[in-house]
């Protein structure tokens, strides 16, 4: 991708490999990069400790949108590997990293990637579906979610927490990248049956620079929600 590379080290506390990846984010006809991530992967543990392609995307957005999110407050659900939500706190928002309370190494993995960004998020045991007290203390603005889209079984305890966090603050917005792996409607089915009503709805390719879309594949959509209240 555009200008982004990994290097290789040794993990102190596994005896696989793991890498860094550099994530970097320009401003519109300047060569100069403005903001580089860097992402602790490793393969062989967990789906949660990769980079996938709707995070690329979802973090991209981020970086285009950052007089938006700048000053707001940020949740991102099964964040993994975190990267739109560190691209969202490097911007200025204060955000909180969640994803599911079980997956531990996910969790410690987040916290060593936010003193490698140098900022500071809050990281958080969140299991769609169950409400724990620490649920009942987030009021975000902006709602994140990369390929949360993935696996139907959980989709509607995905769906039960966004609508909370976007009831618990009034105003709020849903946004999340997916493979566009059987068709809008099945997002549609679920806004309906959540009370929810699309606000955007964006092919990724349109967004993405050109360096960086040429290394992903997919039809990856982006699509912001809201609460219907009509």
């Amino acid at each position: 991708m555009e200008d982004d590379d990994e290097t290789t080290v040794t993990s102190k506390e596994s005896l696989h490999m793991t890498t860094i990846s550099r994530h970097s984010f320009s401003i519109t006809d300047q060569t100069e990069k403005a903001l580089t991530i860097q992402i602790i992967e490793n393969m062989k543990e967990d789906y949660g400790l990769f980079v996938w392609p709707c995070s690329i995307a979802l973090a991209e957005y981020v970086w285009q949108q950052r007089l938006r999110f700048a000053g707001t407050s940020v949740v991102e659900l099964g964040a993994g590997t975190s990267l739109p939500g560190l691209v969202a706190a490097k911007v200025g928002a204060e955000v909180t990293l969640t994803d599911s309370s079980n997956r531990v190494e996910v969790l410690k993995n987040m916290r060593r990637m936010c003193d490698l960004n140098k900022v500071n998020c809050k990281v958080l045991g969140l299991t769609w579906g169950e409400w724990d007290a620490s649920i009942f203390d987030l009021h975000p603005n902006i709602v994140l979610g990369a390929d949360v889209l993935y696996d139907s079984s959980d989709f509607d305890d995905l769906f039960a927490t966004v609508t909370f966090l976007l009831q618990n603050s009034p105003g709020s917005v849903f946004v999340t990248t997916y493979h566009n792996r059987s068709g809008h409607h099945l997002i549609e089915y679920l806004m309906v049956k959540w009370g929810l009503r699309c606000t955007r709805l964006l092919d990724a390719f349109s967004f993405l620079p050109s360096s960086k879309a040429s290394n992903l594949s997919g039809n990856i959509q982006l699509v912001e929600m809201i609460l219907d209240l009509k």
